[in-house]
């Protein structure tokens, strides 16, 4: 094999050559049509523009608030609490990130009370449901809430469910 043996193996297209003349197919207005704004050179339009009537998006009623200090927090059910862990743990919530329990970007964690729990656990959280709380006490553990302070600030890109 020789150097001038060597072919590109990625094929390549050839770009437009535009205005040389009728019979290349791309004269005259260039494959740009006949005037307007896109024809002419350096014209790029907006998203959504629709040639100045009024934009779909601005037709459509708008409705409801996104409350932009709402805080997300992960919730965790007793019956998982019942699950993972044995009878006088302590559950943080550093315990519940490391057995991967938890959604990374939330604002703190909440006791949920669904299902049933039959051990006595000590467990540590942001919030507790009322029926999560009663749960937990009545099987003989304790519910401690942190403080606000202990909160990690809620991701701007976070969805607004």
């Amino acid at each position: 094999m020789k150097l001038h043996d060597l072919k590109n193996t990625v094929p390549r297209k050839s770009r437009k050559r535009v205005g040389r003349g009728d019979g290349s197919g791309h004269g005259r207005s260039c494959g740009r049509g006949d005037k307007g704004a896109g024809a002419r050179a350096g014209n790029k339009r907006r998203p959504y523009f629709e040639g100045g009537q009024l934009p779909f998006f601005r037709r459509l009623p708008k409705r409801g608030f996104n409350n932009p200090n709402h805080q997300v927090y992960s919730v965790v059910n007793v019956c998982c609490l019942d699950e993972n862990f044995a009878a006088g743990d302590v559950v943080t919530v550093e315990i519940l990130r490391r057995k991967g329990m938890l959604r990374s970007a939330a604002a703190g964690v909440k006791i949920l009370g669904d299902g049933e729990i039959s051990k006595a656990l000590s467990v540590e959280a942001h919030k507790f449901s009322a029926s999560a709380r009663q749960k937990i006490e009545a099987a003989g553990g304790t519910c401690e809430v942190l403080s606000a302070g202990s909160r990690k600030p809620r991701p701007k890109d976070d969805d607004k469910g």
